[in-house]
């Protein structure tokens, strides 16, 4: 139980009391002073083993009452350094640690690590491992080419025909409202038995591949059964891959008709809600079908767009962005009579998700007015293409022209900017039901070298928004082999659940000739892509040589992370892929832009540099040194880096041959040697194949006992590096044990418990009772305290981590305890290591009366002095702690020790929540200062769906007055939406489902986010400071001071006598953020390169296929019967879909 507030202290006036003795305890403060807790605390050590104490002679006086001097101040804070380094002298045991490897020398060897060959060595590896996809690949796209010149087109193709694995069947089968079930499809689907594959992580089967086909693609149409019947024979070359490349993961063929066909087959994923994928909007499938784009889109927002167009134009223009990638730029911009960019963007911009977002969000405030000006619009647009002094793709120049129609061609518009060299290609669309001669947007698009398309309905948006890529892919399929070239996309989250992969793509193209003149075919057939996951690249990685805060990271062209372990994205939306930036990883500085600039222009680099880092738990920041060391990796756009601490340039490797000593050591983790030798924990590592994960640490080791009575640690099924160093650090760990924890008395020195953990992967708590709790990572390279002690010298502190205030009760129950902890450094040969952290459990209560104590007048340690009007004494923290407040607050920011009793359940809050004031004051006064940085890897709960998201959720609905109104029956806005309502009938999901959600895992409940974050560390201020905190009447003195080789500074200050001061406070906790702001960022964007080659021109190219429309006025009749037929709701039968591409027949 927490003391009462007692009404002593200096304005008590009296004479001191006389000392009476503590039950138990030796002297108690009289009336006049403070009383200890209700139960007796344990013992203080300052008061028992004279070792430790330093003389407690009182501080010169000043007045009565008076605010303690700055040399008492830091005569208290030299009397807590003593105290601490005292206690960690006697049972940290770092000098017994390094007595105890030096004893033990002959049973390791001291290895180094050099960062050049390291590197070299990892590149060759990864190079090795793709190359053998890149194999594979070429494989299987000079198959598939050669497949489908020999087939032939069949007009009369049945469903019935065609046997395949559809990798839906048994979702559609299960779902009574599914389309196939609905035509009562005919197609011969195979039924399939599947095994379990771990390196799937799903059930496949390796004799046959899968088919998915788009929800809104009919199966049955010719195009897709002739798709079918010829991409049968890639089977045989997918098993014939497998058995060169037992590691081969997915291998897949999309094709530009929608249709995917993967291996090994396995069921597809479905969501509970409608399935929109399509491969073609898959990343790895975008990046491989084009190359490199600068798009400009323009929309047109004149009067004459209704608000069902209008729309369906912002839901176009949000599909078509989806289609671009970060090797892509874009500019999104409105026209009527004059053109505007919609966003801030004034320029091109990279399409990555933050600026994509921007224009999405932006796309939704267009609001039409005015009168159509294509003039403006294609003006501004080319303007936009010719600028030159901005960072763009320069490759594939293109305008894409949203509108409800027009009469103008601008043709003087296209002979001033476009013409006679074409340079730049023109999509038209046009977007809803109407009246308008479209033969104007035909000539744009045929006269530019691009094509025409029409949106009637929201059903043809997503086909319509994607076809553009066939015409970007004319020119790489002129260009035959010299566009078959592999290319390596960025990291995004598999369909399957394989988790975070790359995907190797090569293009497939189309070799028939047409016609009897033989002209080339330039249609690109699709792209095949073979996946490698990310933790198969990691595993070539060296994964404990490096220690704790040593490791590998890879980017690629854009700057975009492949490996690096601060990846770890909690929410991933399978649109988008996962786009990290290097700096964005780690906290940015100018060296590491040097480094990453380096990297991508795929130089070799060496560089040591002072840089920040943020702690594993991200409460803390760290000041350090790094060697940074980089290669390219050839024949891919990655680049492979390695960062060392200079600690971290040597580690051990144990050498146990003698097997007697391997089976002693053993026994020391064996649960019956707890009780005597304390509690082991072993880091979860993969010591063996055999060894079955846990993520209970007890189970995990009982797995691992049962294993090792079964092998031994040179079984060539076991990683004898990691074995051996496990036993040899199971062994010195225990000796620290018999020579230093086992004789002392933890209780008397109010130590809940002290521990070893190591570079091995052994933490060893003692007592044995104390593991119970204990809450720290038991992989020591993933724990925050053993982290933050390689990297600082001296005594960290780590007090409990409070998301909530504690209760007094848990406090009573002793389970409340600080960390203190400090690297164990060895110098081996004039080589400098650190193996191991120590540590130990303070007892917070008994340590916070400790600290009082510490910092007081007292002038013996049996009778504190008390201020008063005859006494004459400078205030102190344990008598006068109604009037001062002291406190020890870490580096972070966070609060360890307080003289006020009430705060001591808020132990381990940012000192900000506790007294917001003073912490402002510390960091005005550079004791303190604030990174900022931010996470774009969050994830946050959904938001409620606004009226302005982009997808298409609103209808507009028609009044009574409407319904009556025969204009209204008869006019463009009722006809489309009538489409939209049916369309909506049969994927009622488009109306209510998130896309996001849709595509989605069916268990996705949270979206990524951008959360803000400031960490906060020890300023400039080294020195001893007094300050005062002005606010008139309400100003506060204060004292500041460092303590020495500890993380804590040491803080007097006086109480808050009032409210009035709160200027403001510091917040140190994540917050949602829109991130940095995007209009600023893109006026500086960071250093890139695209792709090395781009295919945008081919002088044999044939432009005549640009696209044919039909526009026609539906009769009233027919409207008539929808209208019934809705109203009645008898929602007509879906008609079969059918490609709209029919020049896809060979």
């Amino acid at each position: 139980m927490a003391v009462p507030a007692r009404t002593c202290g200096a304005s008590r006036p009296g004479p001191a009391p006389t000392a009476l003795p503590w039950p138990g305890r030796g002297p108690q403060p009289g009336p006049g002073a403070c009383r200890p807790p209700s139960r007796p605390p344990r013992p203080l050590l300052l008061l028992l083993p004279p070792l430790l104490l330093l003389p407690l002679l009182a501080a010169p006086g000043a007045s009565a009452y008076s605010f303690p001097q700055q040399h008492t101040m830091q005569h208290w804070a030299r009397r807590l350094e003593q105290e601490i380094d005292g206690v960690m002298r006697i049972f940290g045991g770092v000098q017994q640690l390094r007595e105890i490897y030096k004893d033990n020398r002959n049973l390791f060897e001291v290895q180094e690590n050099e960062p050049q060959k390291l590197v070299e060595k990892v590149a060759g590896d990864i190079e090795s491992l793709l190359d053998r996809k890149v194999q594979a690949l070429k494989r299987l796209a000079d198959a598939a080419e050669n497949f489908q010149k020999a087939h032939r087109w069949q007009d009369n193709i049945k469903e019935e025909d065609i046997l395949y694995y559809d990798a839906k069947a048994d979702a559609e089968l299960d779902d009574p409202e599914s389309e196939d079930v609905e035509r009562g499809s005919k197609v011969s689907t195979l039924r399939l038995d599947f095994v379990e594959d771990s390196n799937f992580k799903n059930k496949v089967n390796y004799s046959y591949t899968a088919v998915q086909i788009p929800t809104d693609i009919y199966k049955g149409s010719t195009v897709i059964l002739n798709e079918l019947n010829w991409t049968e024979a890639l089977e045989n070359v997918f098993i014939e891959n497998r058995r060169q490349d037992p590691t081969l993961l997915w291998q897949v063929f999309g094709s530009a008709t929608g249709v995917t066909r993967y291996y090994p087959a396995t069921p597809w994923r479905a969501p509970k809600k409608i399935d929109l994928y399509d491969v073609r909007r898959r990343p790895w499938y975008i990046q491989g079908a084009s190359s490199p784009k600068d798009m400009v889109i323009i929309v047109d927002v004149s009067g004459s767009v209704s608000g069902l167009t209008l729309k369906l134009m912002k839901t176009s223009v949000c599909e078509m962005l989806d289609t671009l990638s970060d090797d892509d730029y874009v500019n999104v911009a409105s026209f009527n009579e004059k053109a505007q960019p919609v966003s801030c963007f004034t320029h091109l911009v990279q399409a990555n998700v933050r600026n994509k977002k921007v224009f999405k969000e932006a796309v939704q405030g267009m609001v039409a007015k005015g009168t159509t000006g294509y003039k403006a619009g294609f003006e501004y647009a080319f303007d936009q293409l010719q600028n030159s002094n901005i960072t763009r793709a320069n490759c594939n120049k293109m305008i894409m022209m949203f509108t409800d129609g027009g009469e103008d061609r601008v043709q003087d518009v296209f002979e001033k900017y476009n013409w006679p060299n074409r340079t730049v290609r023109v999509f038209t669309f046009s977007v809803g039901q109407h009246n308008y001669d479209v033969t104007p947007l035909q000539w744009m698009a045929c006269a530019n070298k691009g094509y025409y398309f029409e949106i009637p309905s929201i059903g043809a948006i997503r086909i319509n928004t994607q076809e553009y890529l066939d015409v970007l892919g004319r020119p790489m399929v002129l260009a035959g082999k010299e566009a078959k070239q592999v290319q390596w996309t960025n990291v995004y989250e598999d369909a399957l659940g394989l988790g975070l992969v790359v995907t190797g793509t090569l293009p497939v193209f189309n070799l028939t000739q047409d016609g009897p003149g033989e002209k080339k075919n330039q249609l690109i057939l699709g792209v095949m892509g073979i996946d490698v996951a990310l933790n198969d690249i990691k595993r070539l990685t060296p994964n404990y040589t490096l220690g704790a805060n040593g490791y590998v990271f890879a980017i690629d062209l854009n700057g975009y992370v492949l490996l690096h372990p601060n990846l770890k994205p909690q929410t991933t939306n399978f649109r988008e892929p996962v786009t990290l930036d290097f700096l964005d990883a780690e906290l940015e500085d100018e060296n590491k832009e040097e480094i990453r600039r380096s990297m991508i222009d795929g130089n070799k680099g060496h560089k040591q540099i002072r840089t920040l880092v943020k702690s594993l738990d991200e409460r803390y920041v760290d000041e350090v040194v790094r060697n940074y060391t980089w290669v390219p990796i050839r024949s891919t756009n990655y680049s492979l880096g390695l960062v060392l601490p200079p600690y971290s340039t040597f580690y051990l490797q144990a050498n146990l041959s003698d097997q007697i000593l391997q089976v002693k050591y053993f026994e020391f983790l064996l649960p019956s040697s707890f009780e005597s030798e304390g509690h082991v924990f072993i880091a979860p590592r993969e010591y063996c194949k055999d060894l079955n994960a846990s993520d209970n640490n007890t189970e995990f080791l009982k797995n691992f006992i049962e294993l090792m009575e079964k092998v031994t640690p040179d079984s060539k099924q076991c990683n004898n590096f990691l074995l051996h160093n496990l036993i040899l650090d199971t062994g010195i760990t225990q000796q620290l044990v018999e020579r230093v924890w086992r004789d002392q008395d933890l209780n008397t020195y109010s130590l809940l418990a002290v521990f070893a953990a190591t570079d091995g992967g052994i933490t060893r708590v003692f007592p044995n009772k104390a593991a119970e709790d204990w809450t720290e990572n038991p992989e020591p390279f993933n724990a925050s305290f053993y982290r933050r002690s390689l990297d600082n010298r001296g005594y960290v502190f780590k007090p409990p981590h409070q998301d909530a205030l504690l209760r007094p009760l848990e406090l009573e129950n002793d389970t409340v305890g600080i960390l203190v902890s400090t690297a164990v450094e060895l110098s081996l040969g004039g080589r400098s290591l650190r193996p191991a952290v120590v540590g130990v459990k303070l007892d917070l209560e008994a340590w916070a009366e400790k600290f009082k104590v510490l910092a007081s007048n007292r002038t013996h340690q049996d009778q504190p002095q008390k201020c008063g009007p005859s006494s004459h004494c400078e205030m102190d923290c344990e008598v006068n702690n109604e009037d001062l407040l002291c406190v020890l607050i870490d580096d972070g920011g966070f609060l360890v020790l307080s003289n006020q009793n009430h705060q001591w359940d808020q132990v381990g809050r940012f000192f900000s929540e506790v007294d917001a004031n003073l912490m402002l004051a510390l960091y005005n006064n550079s004791f303190y200062t604030g990174k900022e940085s931010y996470d774009y890897q969050a994830a946050c709960a959904p938001q409620p769906p606004g009226n302005l998201g982009a997808a298409p959720r609103g209808v507009f609905v028609p009044t009574i007055a409407d319904f009556l109104n025969l204009a209204w029956w008869t006019s463009a806005a009722a006809w489309s939406l009538f489409q939209q309502l049916l369309y909506g009938l049969i994927y009622h999901s488009w109306f209510h489902a998130d896309p996001t959600e849709a595509e989605g895992s069916p268990e996705a409940r949270e979206s990524s986010c951008v959360m803000k974050q400031t960490q906060y560390y020890f300023g400039s201020v080294n020195a001893s400071y007094n300050a005062i905190i002005d606010c008139g009447n309400c100003s506060r003195l204060f004292h500041a001071q460092r303590l020495m080789n500890t993380n804590l500074l040491f803080v007097v200050a006086e109480k808050p006598l009032c409210s009035q001061c709160e200027a403001g406070r510091l917040l140190q906790k994540e917050t949602h953020s829109d991130g940095p702001e995007q209009c600023e960022l893109v006026q500086r964007p960071r250093y890139r390169r695209g792709p090395h080659i781009c295919f945008d021109y081919n002088a044999t190219e044939d432009t005549s296929d640009c696209g044919r429309g039909a526009s026609f006025p539906p009769s009233l009749g027919v409207l008539v019967s929808l209208q019934l037929l809705l109203l009645l709701g008898l929602p007509p039968r879906p008609q079969p879909q059918v490609h709209p591409h029919g020049s896809r027949r060979v």
